[in-house]
């Protein structure tokens, strides 16, 4: 899919990280804007980047775990832009949290803006793409969609959901021959606030130590900007990719998924060194 001056993009979780940073990409490539976020003073700052290139732009605070919301919000986009060409869910959040600790109404936030706030975009929009016989829609998984990380079963459980999720799709559209396509993206470390804003369980969150160094290990780790994410994203798009990896850390989780279950996780249970569950 070419995308070309005039086109109109949605995108959401767009108030910061890879959205905020696939907005303004889009908006320098003449995209008009349908932009979504429950962080209204971000959603804000999004906007005011965008603005001033020539292009539409509308924004909506929107919780994309509220399917009525997002519904609604597909059919104000499609009246304020007559047309609906690129989809982007992108919202998510992070918990971090063991199986035995981990609460049920944490686990249930995760998956309902991670997964289920894929399946909500994903089904709104969906319907005028294929009415058009034109369009693409990406969907945001991580390389903890590729394999099971210790602390992270909720969000490695909304990030292969979200790839099934997607691969699903794309053979569902390919052989119905809709003219509209689909990538997955799987994201290494990103330099974005998500682990500032994750949720911890009870026993991580009475220990303040060990949830700074979380954010440290990540911030270390993270090598890859927004903006070169969004450039890799929009680069797919264009080439009509059906998967995508980003950063040479995926790569290297990849490696890991494809050896023997068991060769895979004995690797990474040394990595580990002394952590334990319940710690």
């Amino acid at each position: 899919m070419e995308l070309r001056r005039g086109v109109v993009s949605v995108v959401t979780g767009a108030g910061s990280g890879i959205g905020r940073a696939l907005a303004v990409e889009l908006a320098g490539r003449g995209s008009h804007l349908a932009l979504c976020d429950v962080d209204v003073e971000g959603l804000a700052e999004t906007v005011g980047r965008c603005e001033g290139r020539g292009v539409k732009v509308t924004s909506t605070t929107l919780d994309v775990a509220d399917r009525a919301a997002v519904f609604a919000w597909a059919e104000d986009v499609l009246a304020e832009h007559g047309a609906v060409d690129l989809v982007v869910n992108n919202a998510g959040v992070a918990l971090s949290a063991t199986v035995e600790e981990m609460s049920f109404d944490d686990a249930r936030w995760l998956v309902d803006i991670n997964f289920w706030g894929v399946v909500h975009g994903t089904q709104a929009f969906l319907p005028h793409m294929v009415a058009a016989g034109r369009g693409h829609v990406v969907n945001i998984s991580s390389v903890f969609g590729l394999i099971g990380i210790p602390s992270q079963s909720a969000y490695c459980a909304a990030k292969f959901a979200v790839r099934g999720f997607t691969d699903s799709l794309r053979v569902e559209l390919e052989a119905g021959g809709s003219g509209v396509s689909c990538t997955t993206v799987h994201p290494g470390g990103i330099r974005t606030n998500i682990a500032r804003n994750a949720r911890t369980s009870g026993a991580a969150e009475a220990i303040a130590g060990p949830r700074d160094e979380m954010v440290r290990n990540f911030d270390r780790a993270a090598r890859t900007s927004p903006e070169r994410a969004a450039h890799r994203i929009v680069q797919a798009v264009e080439r009509d990719r059906r998967r995508i990896l980003i950063g040479a850390d995926a790569r290297v989780f990849e490696v890991l998924a494809r050896l023997p279950a068991g060769v895979g996780q004995r690797l990474m249970v040394r990595g580990l060194g002394r952590w334990r569950p319940g710690r």
